[in-house]
């Protein structure tokens, strides 16, 4: 049991002794000194409840504006595209002069993993599951 709320039974039996003592003329000023006392009482939790909500709203805020962002525009994308069909060719030429076939297909083997790792970077849900319906987000 709070604090408050033996305070609060401490007041009621008060009340109700004072209304003994008083008579019934005086009962709907107790009553309402009471529920005085009882709305206070409310508006307090309820106050240190919405500034705490509000606290925590404003930390994931800021949370959240600290965390990077994956910025994806067409233009990045493109731009990586290019860049890496660029380097494909001397990549190309050096891995296929040296190591003949394999050196080719190991340098073509970086440049596709290199753009999966971008393309999953950009669109994280690339290559994961969809409409599957082991979901669980509408289920019971």
């Amino acid at each position: 049991m709070d604090a408050r709320d033996t305070e609060l039974k401490k007041e009621l039996h008060a009340s109700l002794r004072a209304r003994g003592e008083l008579g019934e003329e005086y009962e709907s000023a107790l009553v309402d000194s009471f529920l005085e006392k009882v709305d206070q009482r409310i508006d307090g939790v309820v106050e240190r409840r919405v500034r705490r909500q509000f606290a925590e709203q404003q930390m994931v805020a800021a949370r959240d504006a600290r965390s990077p962002k994956v910025t994806d525009t067409w233009g990045e994308r493109f731009g990586f595209g290019i860049v890496s069909l660029v380097l494909a060719v001397p990549l190309s030429a050096i891995g296929g002069g040296v190591a003949h076939l394999p050196g080719l297909l190991a340098a073509w083997a970086g440049i596709v993993g290199v753009n999966v790792v971008q393309a999953v970077r950009t669109n994280p849900g690339l290559f994961g599951r969809r409409g599957s319906s082991r979901d669980g987000d509408w289920e019971d």
